[in-house]
């Protein structure tokens, strides 16, 4: 038997069997009363993370039962604006923990339940944690309806299984939802890299490819040649599901060069506290500047996650030999696809090594950056590879500004953690104008403001972007829509209360609304308006509506209503009798 194969054999093998042993099979069940279809699975590439669970189609509707997988008690329920939404966390016996995420209405004893809390709370947003007697469920009791609440662009239920002890997600797909799948990965892409220096600031050289069979060669010929004695490689792959046309994330890579395994990634199980290191899984600055999503066969020096194991998948080449390069990518299922060709290193002198010097943030390590008027640092984690500092500032004469702007690296540039920013104002501010001040951050398209704290005639605030960085006062007040026009409005049964507060900087920090001096509950699904659908709280009568608004610089808009409910809607007056006024044209 040949030793490629061989090991393929092995690693194979390994696989199916620890899969098979290491998760419950057929535990928990399908959260839903129709087939299940996934249009996004655990690992796939999203936004500054990891997909953690699976998204299950819901037939494009809304107010679906949703069931609980298994045995247990409800946990916890959540409740934001964007993120999952509405969210309910099942704690079971086997030890793992499942979560169901962008949900409508619960059912009607825990939704009352919740209700109560938010106004204890006085606070739409929440995060309840529950004792094991409150909710104890059984496997398929009903929990909830499907919806499209929080940061959801669809129908959908979002699910996911997590170890209770530690609250890592794990691959569902792992534990044997009944899921055909016989499809074999696609590999679109190859990338190559030059490692003597940053991929930060580079293109790499991309190579076609062509399937043959089941496994790919790349189009042209089949050997690359290369200057560099340093090299890595990236991949553009995705997976489908027997039966379906939607592209999904693959579940593990392999680089193995010469048959010895360099590098792999593995998409099995995942903390929160690492899902944003997908940044430096993926070439972030080619992904931001509209280019597909490629991900990396080695690890960022700057990457501490738990993803990559085998080595770092840095090929060295120091002889002028043919090498042979095998990349695997695999799908939860064992399928796996090969992509196999030969590199050769040009037999030219060894490229000279990036220096590092200070005008460089270096991954591992605090990086301090200083000027007269501007400062930045960063943690030892805010850089996955070595960034040639770029800055600049420029006096633009903006309403309400009190410093230069200063332009540093570029959003193009990941920042894994909060790197602090220290700004020196160019005038003196009152005591009230320094309570006022902001900072703001423009990264790309994103606008960031962060309430500025002073320090020696400084101010400072944390960011998780590189930009454009300039500081202002803040001394206007949000906006509030009214109600309608008159001393008193009339509202009717079946209607709502919304507002939609506007500011000059876009942060709404608080909303506050009160009915009679009692706080009054208004929801505020994906941020964008708060509304409040009348209920028993409302009763016939006039009340007085008071709404207050409070931006991230602590300006205060507050303004009230009074409003008559009636329970009876009017009817609608009727016609005139007589001929209409086109038949009385005619008829002159």
């Amino acid at each position: 038997m040949r030793p490629g194969f061989l090991l393929f054999f092995l690693i194979l093998f390994s696989i199916s069997h620890s899969q098979e042993n290491k998760y419950p099979q057929n535990y928990f069940r399908h959260p839903l009363n129709i087939p299940m279809e996934i249009v996004g699975n655990f690992g796939e590439l999203r936004t500054n993370h990891w997909h953690m669970g699976l998204d299950i189609r819901t037939q494009q509707k809304q107010n679906l039962p949703v069931y609980a997988s298994a045995e247990g008690y409800i946990s916890r329920v959540s409740i934001e604006p964007g993120g999952f939404g509405r969210t309910i966390y099942i704690n079971h016996p086997n030890g793992y923990t499942t979560v169901y995420a962008h949900l409508n209405n619960f059912e009607p004893r825990l939704h009352q339940y919740v209700k109560e809390q938010q106004y204890k709370l006085e606070s739409w947003e929440a995060d309840l944690v529950l004792p094991p007697s409150i909710f104890p469920v059984r496997k398929g009791d009903f929990i909830a309806y499907s919806g499209n609440t929080g940061a959801s662009a669809g129908p959908h239920v979002h699910f996911e299984i997590r170890k209770t002890a530690n609250d890592k997600c794990v691959n569902p797909l792992l534990f044997g939802f009944p899921l055909a799948d016989n499809v074999l990965p696609s590999i679109i892409r190859l990338a190559m890299y030059d490692r003597t220096k940053s991929v930060y600031h580079q293109t790499p050289n991309f190579f076609s490819l062509k399937k043959l069979n089941r496994n790919y060669i790349i189009a042209k010929e089949n050997v690359i040649r290369t200057d560099s004695e340093k090299i890595s490689f990236a991949i553009t792959a995705f997976d489908r599901l027997s039966g379906s046309n939607n592209p999904i994330g693959i579940y593990s890579a392999r680089l193995l060069k010469d048959d010895e395994l360099l590098s792999e990634f593995l998409l099995d199980d995942i903390n929160y506290d690492e899902t944003r290191y997908m940044n430096a899984h993926i070439d972030y600055r080619m992904k931001l500047s509209g280019g597909a999503y490629v991900q990396h066969l080695s690890k960022m020096p700057g990457d501490t996650s738990e993803v990559y194991s085998k080595g770092d998948g840095i090929i060295h080449l120091d002889d002028t030999l043919q090498h042979k390069i095998s990349i695997q990518t695999l799908d939860h299922n064992s399928n796996i696809s090969t992509l196999e060709f030969y590199v050769q290193k040009n037999d030219v002198p060894g490229k000279l090594y990036e220096s590092t010097s200070s005008n460089q943030m270096i991954p591992g390590q605090v990086n301090v950056f200083e000027t007269p008027d501007f400062e930045l640092f960063t943690s030892e984690y805010s850089v996955y590879d070595t960034v040639h500092i770029s800055y600049s500032s420029t006096d633009v004469q903006l309403s309400n500004a009190i410093s230069k702007r200063h332009s540093f690296s570029s959003h193009l540039i990941s920042s894994h953690d909060f790197v602090t920013v220290r700004i020196k104002t160019f005038m003196q501010l009152t005591e009230e104008q320094k309570s006022k001040v902001v900072i703001l951050c423009i990264s790309g398209n994103r606008k960031i403001t962060q309430k500025a704290q002073w320090n020696n005639g400084w101010v400072w605030a944390k960011f998780r972007n590189f930009g454009s960085f300039q500081a202002y006062i803040d001394d206007t007040a949000p906006v509030i829509n009214s109600l309608g026009k008159g001393d008193t409005v009339n509202f009717y049964k079946g209607g709502r209360f919304v507002f939609t507060p506007t500011d000059n900087f876009n942060t709404i920090k608080n909303f506050r609304a009160e009915l009679n001096g009692n706080w009054l509950m208004f929801t505020n699904d994906k941020g964008r308006s708060w509304v409040y659908s009348f209920d028993e709280r409302l009763t016939v009568g006039i009340h007085e509506l008071k709404i207050l608004t409070e931006d991230v610089a602590g300006n205060i808009t507050e303004k009230s209503w009074w409003i008559k409910y009636q329970d009876v809607v009017p009817k609608a007056k009727p016609k005139p009798k007589g001929k209409s006024k086109a038949k009385r044209k005619k008829s002159k």
